[in-house]
């Protein structure tokens, strides 16, 4: 599982779900799909968790043109531990380590190796919100 501590900066509400912004590092902005969130205690400078597992970041490398994901997160490959299906990318973000569970084939298809700048791409609706910092 992967986490990165950061600030709740803002939870916007409608119909049983919450959008909730969180700064990391005070560097990234990510954001989590809270499903019935009404806790008032969810409140702007409140020290969180952000949780998601490997299995849901998808990586692109040099991405161009808009995409309706929310997270997309500046990353550096640290390192790649590669199997005959599934490859496991370390990464670095934000001073952070994350990691990636996917294809061998996709990373061979980019190229990826340890240096390379990637963007992890993660859907709110993946993202848990917890409370405190990790």
């Amino acid at each position: 599982m992967n986490t990165l501590p950061g600030i709740l900066i803002e939870l916007e509400s409608a119909d049983g779900i919450a959008l909730a912004e969180v700064e990391v590092a005070g560097k990234v902005r990510c954001t989590a799909m809270l499903v019935g969130a009404s806790d008032p205690a969810w409140t702007a400078g409140r020290a969180v968790t952000l949780a998601f597992n490997e299995a849901e970041v998808a990586l692109a490398k040099g991405r161009t043109g808009l995409i309706s994901l929310r997270n997309l997160l500046p990353c550096t490959v640290i390192g790649i531990e590669e199997g005959r299906l599934l490859s496991r990318v370390r990464l670095e973000c934000a001073g952070y380590p994350l990691s990636a569970l996917i294809t061998t084939g996709s990373v061979r298809r980019l190229a990826l190796a340890p240096g390379d700048t990637v963007e992890a791409l993660i859907k709110a609706n993946e993202m848990a919100l917890l409370d405190g910092a990790s």
